[in-house]
């Protein structure tokens, strides 16, 4: 079992630190561990920071949607009585941090978006992997890296698992139409909270025309490339990743 992990009611989560509360949003077929360096960098730096298990897999099919991550965030948030949090979301989990901010302003400080869904996202394939496609998926998953070396055996066999059931299949393609049906685009310029968008120039799944549009959309943005990087900036580089958004912090005072 997960050491870090803790069982609170009908949320697990890991959380660190005091101060202002950092809550990391992982992606669809993401882990908590994809932040382990950012949850020691700033549960160090003074921060609060708590990344919940979404309920991707778990949730009836029916409700499997952008919507309804965003109410499971709310419910943890007033749950662990929380004010003025930072949302930071990487791929599906910056789609629901956006979600979330659009209903609930009063609740968001501040924003960090790396590879955000929401506007355009490239997924595995234009349909979905063959079971049993080993090779295939292998190929997949280092497309999301810009150093395929990143995608190891165990996140490859991560995905084969996914891919090899049945519910999470249907809970994968029910929230890619979501994603679809949500799109912010129309949304982000009434948006005007704090956002620090932090994107990986060789980002394949959300390219780099992504991170410009949500720049030029968001009313309060500031862009910021990772050199040698794809789709995860936290995970594959995570040293330059806590030193744009530690500095970032400072700027805004946050």
């Amino acid at each position: 079992m997960d050491k870090e992990l803790k069982i609170d009611g009908d949320f697990s989560y890991w959380e660190k630190g005091k101060g202002q509360t950092l809550i990391l949003l992982h992606g669809l077929m993401g882990d908590l561990s994809n932040f382990k360096e950012v949850y020691t960098y700033f549960s160090d730096k003074g921060y609060q920071v708590i990344i919940p298990a979404l309920p991707i897999y778990t949730m009836p099919i029916i409700n499997t949607n952008i919507k309804n991550l965003s109410n499971y965030l709310k419910d943890l948030i007033d749950h662990k009585s929380l004010k003025n949090v930072v949302l930071f979301g990487n791929s599906l989990g910056g789609h629901v941090a956006l979600y979330f901010s659009k209903h609930y302003p009063e609740y968001v400080n501040a924003l960090v978006l790396a590879g955000s869904s929401g506007l355009y996202e490239q997924s595995l394939g234009n349909s979905y992997p063959r079971r049993g496609d080993k090779e295939y998926i292998r190929k997949k998953v280092e497309e999301v890296f810009y150093d395929p070396k990143t995608a190891t055996d165990e996140l490859v066999e991560m995905i084969i698992e996914t891919v090899n059931d049945r519910g999470k299949v249907i809970r994968t393609l029910a929230l890619a139409k979501s994603a679809i049906r949500h799109n912010m685009a129309k949304d982000l310029p009434n948006m005007d909270i704090p956002t620090c968008l932090i994107w990986g120039k060789e980002d394949k799944v959300t390219p780099p025309n992504v991170a410009n549009e949500f720049h030029d959309l968001l009313p309060d943005s500031n862009l910021y490339w990772v050199d040698k990087c794809g789709h995860a900036p936290m995970w594959e580089r995570p040293e330059i990743f806590n030193k744009l958004l530690n500095n970032w912090f400072k700027e805004r005072g946050i």
